[in-house]
């Protein structure tokens, strides 16, 4: 047995407002019924003008607190391929689109709470202290009491922290993990955790155990505060739906992220 949870507060996040123009993306409204917090596209993965102010709209709608969820430049590869941009101006990326969200939180009464990376720009930075202090330094530049939701036991936990930035840590439900503690990449076999019953007992087991157990069967302690479910996996309703009804039985709290 690891490092058992001792605070029973947990949050359910998801990444919503993926949909751009007339393309849609996952189930949005469904989802928004069954989280605590919204990771919200800034627009340069995915997500639009129009779909970002919807979004944020919703979110205050249903009480669900709001994040910006900023990414590389790349729209045509959902912010999923790597890329190697000067420091200075992946920052100034950073602060553009947390201000972006920023500004259609505020015109409808809301406002952003936390900013978690995504994609290729999070798995980088797990792993690179500089990307990662870069990604600190962009939040605090636009606003110290923003939270940085980051991946457990990453140098993104470690830049904030360092950075005077509240950090709240997260697992992911559907995704299967590695020794050093990061996420197994797409592109491997056994990198997707399937069905809501396999996530769900996966997540059970990171909460109550206090431990992550990679592919390779070694444990790595974590003290998690956030789960995430993709929200543009098939599974994604289903899973948010099951750990929302299952968590508590469990005895644990769901609430938003500002509330940990």
């Amino acid at each position: 047995m690891g490092i058992a949870m001792t605070n029973k507060r947990i949050n359910l996040n998801a990444d919503l407002g993926e949909s751009f123009g007339a393309w849609t993306m996952g189930n949005d409204a469904a989802m928004f019924k069954l989280v605590d917090s919204a990771n919200v596209a800034c627009g340069f993965h995915a997500g639009d003008p129009l779909v970002m102010r919807n979004t944020v709209r919703t979110a205050k709608a249903c009480g669900v607190s709001i994040g910006a969820h900023p990414s590389f430049p790349d729209l045509q590869g959902f912010g999923r391929r790597r890329m190697d941009l000067p420091l200075a101006e992946l920052e100034a990326m950073l602060i553009y689109q947390i201000g972006a969200l920023q500004a259609m939180a505020r015109s409808e009464g809301g406002e952003v709470s936390h900013v978690k990376p995504h994609g290729a720009l999070s798995n980088m930075a797990c792993t690179d202290l500089r990307l990662a202090q870069t990604v600190a330094r962009a939040v605090a530049a636009v606003d110290r009491s923003l939270i940085l939701l980051a991946p457990a036991l990453s140098q993104l936990v470690v830049a904030g922290r360092d950075g005077g930035l509240r950090v709240v840590e997260e697992i992911f439900a559907d995704r299967a993990y590695l020794d050093d503690g990061s996420l197994v990449p797409r592109s491997h076999p056994q990198a997707m955790i399937h069905g809501a019953e396999a996530c769900l007992e996966h997540v059970t087991r990171i909460l109550v155990d206090g431990q992550i157990t990679p592919i390779s069967g070694d444990t790595l302690a974590v003290q998690a505060q956030s789960i995430c479910v993709h929200g543009d996996g098939p599974d994604a309703v289903a899973t948010a739906r099951l750990i929302r009804d299952q968590l508590p039985a469990a005895g644990f709290t769901l609430v938003s992220i500002p509330a940990l």
